[in-house]
């Protein structure tokens, strides 16, 4: 049992290793290697801590979202309600989840892999299943029940990842050639990408566009990957014969007599777009975001730059780079003039939302709001809310967090 103690001593904890905030609201989770069993929870825009827990064993991720806050230990995990932090459930003997990627010792190898769906709505959690397999166990945070298990791939899982919704779920092995989509939470297999064939990867990030049209995954190569999810359907006029269409239809109609494998990695899609950073190694996080109603991939590497690249959402290819931020020291900004057709990017995140003409599109743009994670301009019943909703963007509200005093 984790152990809570109301001490609200607001000095800075050194050697941060886990950092989580609940979306732009002022709550934030911190673990440093001081303490790594502990866990803090700050409101960080008055500089005050809320509460502190501690486990048996050292922390190795945390998720959360509005219902429920995840703590990932090595062979068990932890679901507190984020209201009033209340341990609800406790899931025991869970594979041994140290290192997501046990191919190689390298730095990029990431410990607690697991995944919670933004969208309190379906609070589904997804962790490994087996230490030797990638077998995926889907679990539903708000009935507190398994709702799965997916077979997803032979080796052991080395990234997941939720779309907005919660409706899909994403899942990369420690080898990192092949990307699976599954339906959440039936687990069928919806999607299938090739990353590549040649060599095997650790794969860094794996993360869905808003809209869930989009799928990233970055590794330790120097290619970043992005897929679009779209089924081609046969409501196409049908073209007139050809011979290479002829030969297209025969060579389809071979993969079935092909063995699965072989057919499988036919069937397999490519990547819609593609970017060559500069360096390879290197942990880096992306994320694919919508500025100034023009889709965008950010990402962030760990010598502390932040690229931001141009997206073609019809034709894909080559993403060609739009600016650069240095995050350490001067905050240097390198902007691509060669290719700066765009209107110019905001300096910062809060300056684009200011605007209120950089809003994306309703009809379009679905996401995360205010609302819970619903698609925007859709009514949620109230039974969906969290208990007792709250604003965190006013500096004067704490997060939803109630200690009572020792």
């Amino acid at each position: 049992m984790p152990e809570l103690r109301g001490e609200h001593d607001p000095n800075e904890i050194p050697d941060v290793y886990i950092v989580e905030r609940l979306f732009s609201s002022s709550l934030v989770v911190v673990v440093s290697h001081a303490k790594p069993q502990q866990m803090n929870v700050y409101h960080f825009k008055k500089g005050t801590e809320i509460c502190n827990y501690s486990y048996s064993s050292n922390i190795l991720s945390i998720r959360l979202n509005r219902q429920r806050l995840i703590v990932c230990l090595e062979e068990s995990i932890y679901i507190h309600n984020i209201k009033d932090m209340k341990l609800l459930k406790t899931i025991m003997d869970t594979p041994p989840n140290a290192t997501a990627n046990k191919l190689s010792c390298t730095p990029l190898a990431l410990p607690g892999l697991c995944a919670l769906s933004i969208n309190h709505a379906n609070s589904y959690l997804a962790y490994p299943g087996s230490a030797t397999s990638g077998e995926i166990a889907l679990y539903d945070g708000n009935t507190l029940k398994t709702a799965c298990t997916i077979p997803a791939h032979d080796g052991p899982l080395a990234a997941l990842t939720f779309n907005s919704t919660g409706s899909k779920l994403a899942s990369a092995s420690e080898k990192g050639t092949v990307i699976r989509v599954f339906s959440i939470p039936g687990g069928q297999k919806l999607y299938e990408f090739r990353r590549g064939m040649k060599r095997y990867v650790n794969i860094s990030s794996l993360v869905f566009s808003m809209d869930s049209q989009f799928l990233c995954a970055s590794s330790n190569t120097e290619t970043v990957h992005i897929f679009k999810l779209e089924h081609l359907t046969d409501s196409r006029p049908e073209e007139p014969p050809t011979w290479s269409g002829y030969m297209g239809k025969m060579f389809q109609a071979a993969t079935n007599y092909l063995p699965a494998q072989v057919s499988g990695m036919i069937n397999q899609d490519r990547a819609f777009a593609t970017v060559r950073l500069n360096t390879s190694g290197q942990r880096n996080v992306c994320a694919l975001s919508t500025i100034q109603k023009l889709p965008r991939l950010l990402v962030t590497t760990s010598d502390g730059h932040l690229y931001i690249y141009n997206l073609d959402p019809q034709d894909g290819g080559e993403c060609v780079l739009i600016k650069k931020h240095s995050l350490l020291g001067s905050g240097k900004t390198e902007e691509n003039k060669e290719n700066d057709l765009q209107p110019p990017v905001p300096q910062s995140y809060a300056a684009t939302v200011a605007r209120q003409s950089t809003v994306p599109s309703t009809s379009t743009m679905p996401g995360y709001s205010e609302d819970g994670g619903a698609l925007r301009g859709e009514v949620i019943p109230e039974h969906e809310f969290a208990t007792g909703p709250v604003c965190l963007d006013d500096e004067n509200e704490f997060p939803p967090v109630s200690i009572r005093d020792p």
